[in-house]
């Protein structure tokens, strides 16, 4: 069961992670594999508002995304981008990813051999995932200016639109776990995290959303 204490916990963090930039033109913008198709629809409106010129999806399957996208995070991304209209000619497909980290270094080496010079991009993921897909972009590609973005959906609208409260507030409390220990392990920059949104996060592990939590990670 979820409380009304779990909503308001989450709801902290869903704040925190959602970052704020505006959204500005850009060499290309990469979708970041997930089970959220939403990020193929936010990636086909920047194409066809001319925001960027050039859309590169990347992911393989998860635990998560085998059953529902065999064919892979990225395909299945691509598939839904072009329904909604955008050319199959601007579309790269990074078949291989299977986390953040490789999402990135594997677009990167794609583009190079495209010859797509990149001076900036813009992230689409999913809206509780801004801040660390942000944070590992700016480590592994630092030559590159990152922006980042995501659906405009509430919490409360996104797992409507999932289907699966457990899932969402599951992989938000592992999503800023990771904000938290990457740093110190060279896959993210460093964010600023207030004492609050860490609080929140701390109740939420002890209300036992933990399914995503990393478990070489400790957690006061």
């Amino acid at each position: 069961m979820i409380t009304v204490d779990d909503w308001a916990d989450a709801e902290v963090l869903w704040d925190y992670q959602h970052m704020g930039q505006a959204v500005e033109p850009c060499s290309i913008a990469i979708g970041l594999g997930s089970h959220d198709l939403g990020v193929a629809d936010v990636a086909a409106r920047l194409y066809l508002a001319g925001t960027v010129p050039l859309l590169v999806f990347t992911g393989a399957t998860s635990a998560t995304t085998r059953e529902r996208m065999p064919r892979g995070e990225a395909e299945h991304y691509r598939q839904r981008a072009v329904a909604l209209g955008v050319p199959p000619r601007v579309i790269l497909v990074e078949p291989e990813a299977r986390n953040t980290g490789e999402n990135i270094r594997l677009s990167r080496a794609l583009l190079e051999r495209e010859g797509v010079d990149v001076r900036s991009a813009l992230l689409v993921c999913k809206p509780y995932e801004e801040r660390r897909a942000y944070a590992t972009a700016q480590k592994l590609w630092p030559e590159v200016q990152w922006r980042c973005t995501s659906s405009t959906e509430s919490l409360r609208e996104y797992v409507d639109r999932v289907g699966d409260a457990r899932l969402v507030l599951d992989m938000l409390v592992g999503a800023h776990q990771r904000v938290l220990f990457y740093p110190a392990k060279g896959f993210a920059v460093e964010q600023r995290v207030p004492e609050a949104v860490n609080a929140s996060f701390e109740r939420l592990c002890r209300a036992g959303f933990s399914s995503r939590l990393l478990p070489s990670a400790p957690v006061s």
